[in-house]
């Protein structure tokens, strides 16, 4: 499953010294990173160190997936200083993670939307889940390419393709489209340039480059997940959402990115403590691994023809 080359291959033609990426296994799920960091087979700069080798062979170079647009220049600082902080229970500690191109970070990366126009420009502040990402451990790798505008600069945009990062490539066969506007986030999670993503969606745009890149990508409720800090194309239907490689690894993100920011009017339902959202993402789990046992059931049985 997943992309063709491996930790293993990295390690014998990157310069990086000792062959770290040889303990980091291959399309971990958040769980498996948790385990290595505590049982000490690798540490949050190895992790940091192992994802910048993909990326620069994967995506920089070799296929030129052109899924990141932009990577973070303090990745490794900021991994030295998780690594050497006394609390390492916090939800994503360590765990690598890429947000999309239309996501405010202040820090050293740009927020363009894939547009030149944007080009030099760096936000004041971060984004309500950016801060919480922050707040839950989590190393951000990088910016994801997408759809320039989010899919929202003519009636003939390409998914996949903006004028600051190029043209995204499905990893799975570089010829076929990787849907969009998410394009980056779902290409670069399906090469396992990072362990979770994080993408937005008006119509189509989380759920889409999932589907097409093989990846579980969750739009949830409006409300549900702050918008401050993200360019915004409709009040009415924009949020982020996760994409992951597994349902637990997408519902563990969306229960960090959840929660009340009194910046966002959508979001005043949770204030109000009208949502459960433990519950809600708890049921979001069962439902979504029914589905998946039931079709898994249907096509043994030969009674779903197109598959």
């Amino acid at each position: 499953m997943g992309f063709l080359l491996s930790g293993a291959f990295l390690c014998s033609t990157i310069i990086w010294g000792a062959c770290e990426a040889a303990s980091v296994p291959a399309e971990p799920s958040i769980l498996d990173i948790q385990q290595g960091l505590a049982a000490e087979h690798f540490d949050v700069p190895a992790l940091e160190r192992h994802y910048e080798g993909r990326i620069r062979s994967i995506d920089r170079a070799g296929p030129h997936l052109n899924s990141i647009i932009e990577m973070n220049p303090d990745a490794a600082q900021i991994a030295s200083t998780l690594q050497a902080s006394a609390d390492h229970t916090q939800p994503l500690f360590g765990v690598p993670i890429l947000i999309k191109d239309n996501i405010d970070t202040a820090d050293g990366m740009q927020t363009t939307a894939g547009s030149l126009a944007l080009v030099g420009t760096k936000p004041a502040r971060d984004a309500f889940i950016v801060g919480k990402l922050r707040a839950a451990g989590a190393l951000i790798l990088g910016k994801t390419n997408l759809s320039e505008w989010a899919n929202f600069r003519s009636a003939r945009s390409t998914s996949g393709w903006s004028g600051r990062g190029g043209q995204t490539l499905n990893p799975y066969a570089l010829n076929r489209n990787p849907c969009g506007s998410s394009s980056g986030s779902g290409a670069a999670i399906a090469a396992d340039l990072a362990v979770v993503a994080v993408g937005t969606e008006t119509d189509g745009s989380i759920v889409c480059p999932s589907s097409a890149n093989g990846l579980v990508g969750i739009k949830p409720t409006v409300g549900l997940v702050s918008r401050s800090g993200i360019i915004p194309i409709s009040a009415s239907q924009d949020t982020a959402g996760p994409m992951a490689r597994s349902v637990t690894d997408a519902a563990v993100l969306l229960t960090v990115l959840a929660g009340y920011d009194p910046a966002d009017p959508a979001n005043a339902v949770l204030e109000k403590g009208l949502t459960n959202v433990a519950t809600m993402i708890g049921l979001l789990v069962l439902f979504v691994a029914v589905e998946a046992v039931l079709v898994s059931i249907l096509i043994n049985d030969g009674q779903v023809p197109w598959v």
